[in-house]
């Protein structure tokens, strides 16, 4: 049996997968888990009649992601602040750099991954998370991880497997 899932096309690119963490959050559990699957991207903007009346009665996935740690959660909100930010002493920049020390940190004493040696529905979350973090930052604001935040890199730059896969999505 193959599972079929429907994932965000790219705008302006219908065969080719979008930007969304949500949908490459799911890719990459699929992925993980071996599980064989066929992709339908959907155009947002335009979603075929067969998706509108297709309905989905199992239960959320978000009680599995509940423990996720709350520094874990704020990636987004903080890297989209720094990005958008134009003054460069509006702390925006300190923020986001706590964060990645407290991820730095928590690596260093549990990792290589978030809960420790197996690969979790945390993993899953924060991976895109922080690959449109180094993606958007570094286009537009020249903007790279300190590398005194060692573990960070390991776990974006290979130690995090699911980061690697995002990559060739």
């Amino acid at each position: 049996m193959v599972l079929e899932i429907s994932v965000k096309a790219a705008v302006g690119a219908p065969d080719v997968l979008g930007d969304c963490p949500f949908s490459q959050r799911a890719l990459l559990t699929l992925e993980e888990k071996n599980i064989p699957y066929k992709s339908h991207l959907i155009n947002l903007s335009d979603k075929p009649q067969w998706f509108l009346e297709r309905r989905n009665t199992r239960s959320p996935l978000l009680p599995l992601l509940r423990n996720l740690p709350l520094w874990a959660q704020r990636y987004s909100h903080l890297s989209s602040k720094f990005l958008k930010s134009k003054d460069p002493s509006d702390g925006s920049e300190q923020a986001l750099l706590e964060e990645l020390k407290a991820l730095d940190d928590h690596l260093k004493a549990n990792g290589p991954f978030i809960a420790g040696e197996k690969i979790t529905a945390v993993d899953l979350s924060l991976a895109p998370k922080l690959y449109h973090l180094e993606v958007a930052l570094a286009h537009f604001k020249n903007w790279t991880i300190p590398d005194n935040l060692t573990h960070v890199l390991n776990y974006i730059k290979g130690g995090c497997m699911c980061l690697r896969i995002i990559r060739y999505l």
